[in-house]
């Protein structure tokens, strides 16, 4: 009986372990902007992980140089789960997205799945995407 109960404890134990393994695996994401029509400027990136704080408070955001036209950002140790992505290309580098009278963006915007607003903001249900494996996306920024 004792050895039963010792077997059943190691198994227990190796199963709980394989989970909390599982639970703490992270991933990469890797984005790869393009479409610019220049190299001034920077392009500011953020992540979404809500709907709640989409286009409103990224997750996690970079600032990234453009060269020939492109930039790519790495977000690393990312949880799996949903996440959305815009960014903006800054020409003026003056930190911040201008836009006019009527709020509309002056600067080149790329949202993931390329997605555009009609009428307004894009939607996070059209800009999201599951990240359940290291991943590469292309966003067109203009």
């Amino acid at each position: 009986m004792k050895k039963l109960l010792l077997i059943a404890a190691l198994i227990l134990s190796v199963v709980s372990n394989i989970n909390a393994q599982e639970e703490k695996e992270t991933l990469n994401l890797t984005i790869e902007f393009f479409g610019m029509k220049s190299n001034k400027g920077n392009l500011f990136v953020a992540l979404y992980n809500t709907e709640n704080t989409f286009l409103k408070k990224p997750f996690k955001g970079e600032i990234v140089v453009i060269k020939n036209k492109k930039s790519i950002v790495i977000f690393k140790n990312l949880p799996k789960g949903v996440y959305a992505i815009s960014s903006f290309h800054d020409e003026n580098d003056n930190k911040k997205m201008d836009t006019n009278f009527f709020r509309i963006p002056k600067e080149p915007l790329g949202i993931s799945n390329n997605v555009k607003g009609f009428m307004g903001p894009p939607k996070y249900k059209d800009a999201k995407f599951n990240l359940d494996s290291n991943k590469t996306i292309s966003i067109k920024v203009d």
